[in-house]
């Protein structure tokens, strides 16, 4: 039987490993709840459908980025998830205004996702992508 946190750190760890191409849509659907809540919609709808966007915009640009877990934390009080990442990828279209630069990127993030019955139904994220921003012609 799984702890708590182990089945928190494991929905955290599948839900990361959504972010690398190509990605199981029917896995991040099982994964979010109808009500999910994104309160760093980067200009998106703050729903699960924005957040789905995002993310196929993401891998658009870098579809070669493997997502890589630095450190993963779980508060099975409030049943939350902090998860530091890092990534590699190749800018190959346009994101953030800026490409495609076919340079290799490296970027970093941190989120925090809230579990519900299994299903993830808030995330925050904070991301450093700089160096991509930084790119001749960003």
């Amino acid at each position: 039987m799984l702890t708590p946190r182990t089945k928190l750190t494991d929905i955290a760890t599948r839900w990361l490993s959504l972010w690398n191409a190509p990605t199981d849509w029917r896995a991040f659907d099982a994964l979010h709840a109808e009500y999910f809540k994104d309160f760093s919609p980067a200009g998106r709808p703050a729903t699960k459908e924005g957040f789905a966007a995002g993310l196929r915009e993401f891998i658009a640009a870098f579809p070669d980025a493997q997502i890589r877990s630095e450190l993963m934390v779980a508060d099975d009080i409030q049943s939350r998830v902090a998860i530091r990442w890092s990534a590699f990828g190749t800018n190959r279209v346009k994101f953030l205004g800026v490409g495609p630069t076919n340079a290799r990127t490296y970027i970093t993030g941190i989120e925090i996702i809230e579990i519900e019955m299994d299903r993830i139904v808030k995330r925050w994220g904070e991301w450093d992508i700089s160096r991509h921003l930084n790119q001749p012609g960003g």
